[in-house]
């Protein structure tokens, strides 16, 4: 099984915006969520963390978007970043299946600096890292 990116989709409410994505991974989530809560993780395929403490009320700069706060955080599940200028981005993980996992994904911004083309492409970075980074073990030693 390959990764995949259901359509997403976007609501507007004044001038609030919300993308929402469920990206499916052929791999644990615990392969997965290192990529979505670490500096070096979300480098690899969003942006670089300048500053993120890993726990609720947790202080994070995602270069490009802006400094907050960690506003959720459910170590292995969710992880939630609020950034002035930014807005509310959302990772909320789950188990699909013996070895795969499920994001859903939402971002909730205002202004006009975010699209569904955009997120999709970094969906697809993403699925290439986690794939790429965490092969899935076959073979006499897969046990191990």
């Amino acid at each position: 099984m390959t990764g995949s990116i259901e359509q997403g989709t976007s609501q507007t409410h004044g001038n609030t915006h919300i993308l929402a994505f469920l990206v499916r991974f052929p791999r644990p989530m615990e392969k997965v969520w290192p990529e979505l809560t670490t500096p070096e993780g979300l480098a690899r395929w969003f942006t670089d963390a300048d500053e993120l403490e890993p726990r609720l009320g947790g202080a994070v700069t995602l270069r490009g978007l802006g400094s907050g706060r960690i506003t959720a955080w459910d170590v292995d599940r969710v992880a939630e970043y609020t950034v002035e200028g930014g807005g509310r981005i959302r990772f909320h993980l789950e188990r699909h299946g013996e070895d795969g996992s499920t994001l859903r994904f939402t971002h909730e911004f205002q202004g006009e600096t975010e699209s569904e083309p955009r997120w999709r492409a970094r969906f697809e970075r993403l699925i290439e890292v986690v794939t790429r980074r965490c092969p899935r073990a076959t073979g006499p030693d897969a046990s191990r």
